[in-house]
């Protein structure tokens, strides 16, 4: 499994921080401002599959590849806003929340197989 570039992510998180700062935005003002971008991504994203489909008569057909771009997008600006609002911990809080979140879907240890049958 790959690891989340939290490096990155946090170095994004610290542009957009000084960014906001020298336009005289607050940290709250800051963070809204980064979930409203969630949402603005989030909406793009819906706009990719509406084009992969060919549900919209105006438009031509997009490749899913789009979409897929577009939901990474969402993905990232979703961890910077994550970054941002907890500069000092956010891999740590997003891997309790991950953990409290899948525990609601996956099952506490992973099934047992049967054994292998012995040969004759």
């Amino acid at each position: 499994m790959h690891a989340i570039p939290w490096d990155t992510i946090h170095q994004l998180a610290r542009r957009f921080n000084e960014h906001d700062t020298a336009l005289g935005l607050g940290r709250e003002e800051q963070w809204t401002l980064q979930v409203l971008k969630i949402a603005e991504e989030t909406g793009e994203a819906s706009q990719a599959v509406i084009g992969a489909r060919g549900t919209n008569p105006r438009k031509a057909t997009a490749p899913w590849a789009h979409a897929h771009a577009e939901v990474a997008d969402v993905a990232i600006t979703a961890l910077v806003a994550l970054a941002r609002m907890r500069p000092d911990d956010a891999a740590e809080y997003l891997d309790r929340h991950l953990a409290a979140k899948s525990a609601n879907f996956l099952p506490a240890s992973p099934p047992e197989l049967p054994a292998p049958e012995e040969p004759a």
